[in-house]
């Protein structure tokens, strides 16, 4: 009874951070009838200040339309949820803002009379059972560092989905380590995978699905159909070591097992991704 009233309302005036799998929900957004696929960069400044709708609306200031031309900078008469105050003294409305600046793991409540080791990004060393450095103390998510060698197709990245496999499987380690009983890796630290939705589509990432730590010797393979679906795929010496899914393509479940196989592909070549080619049925 008492959760309702302790539970804090989730309002349009809240700014918010760590965008999990329902962040659009209810997200009504303008301007989307004039898409265009054009990027505005403004240079050599940062974020001043950022205003809601109403506080805007009080500053009786004026915004700007993101220039459909290098100089076509009109003043904009549309009200936008949020404004964002650049220091180069520009005022731009928007339906939403990401601050793309990475995550950093909260470890200073911990760090205060405990000598926890520390990875080199900052967050606690855990092991493969997910103990940190200090007897029964256990770390998941954000705030942790693996200290393993992993998978070569699975990496840690501080998402939701990541923090919520680490979560599980540090509660099953420690029933095991109460219990005296022994216990395997969890199947979901041999492939990272994360899938999630953007804009109503579909997106599942999976292994080193941007070359990551793979270098210069790799090689991408693209299949895009407008409006409909993106398939990237990353290869390094014949095999399938990464890939990025947007749309209903129903390539996730093959693609996850080639990863994992590391059949060699070479002999296929561009028909890995023919859209004229079941693939899912030529590899099952």
């Amino acid at each position: 009874g008492s959760e309702e009233k302790e539970r804090p309302i989730a309002a349009s005036d809240k700014l918010g951070s760590a965008l999990g799998p329902d962040w659009h929900e209810g997200l009504h957004l303008k301007g989307t009838k004039e898409f265009s696929h054009k990027v505005h960069i403004e240079i050599l400044c940062e974020v001043k200040k950022i205003y809601l709708q109403q506080e805007f609306i009080q500053l009786q200031r004026t915004s700007l339309t993101f220039p459909k031309e290098e100089k076509n900078v009109e003043r904009d008469e549309v009200l936008w949820p949020v404004y964002v105050e650049l220091t180069n003294g520009k005022i731009y409305g928007c339906n939403f803002i990401v601050s793309a600046t990475g995550v950093v793991p909260n470890v200073k409540p911990f760090l205060d009379g405990n000598n926890f080791a520390v990875g080199e990004d900052g967050g606690l060393k855990v092991d493969k059972h997910m103990h940190t450095s200090l007897p029964d103390i256990y770390a998941a998510g954000d705030i942790c560092t693996v200290s393993w060698e992993p998978s070569p197709v699975w990496h840690q990245m501080r998402l939701w989905t990541q923090a919520r496999q680490m979560g599980w499987y540090a509660a099953k380690c420690m029933a095991a380590d109460t219990l005296g009983e022994s216990i395997d890796m969890d199947f979901s630290f041999e492939l990272f995978a994360h899938v999630t939705k953007f804009f109503n589509y579909k997106v599942v990432v999976l292994g080193k699905y941007n070359a990551q730590g793979l270098g210069l010797d790799h090689e991408l393979m693209l299949r895009c159909t407008k409006g409909q679906e993106y398939v990237k795929v990353v290869m390094q010496n014949g095999r399938m070591m990464g890939a990025v899914l947007i749309g209903e393509t129903d390539l996730e479940e093959t693609f996850e097992n080639l990863i994992l196989n590391q059949m060699d592909l070479s002999a296929y070549g561009e028909d890995l991704l023919n859209p004229d080619i079941d693939i899912e049925d030529y590899f099952d």
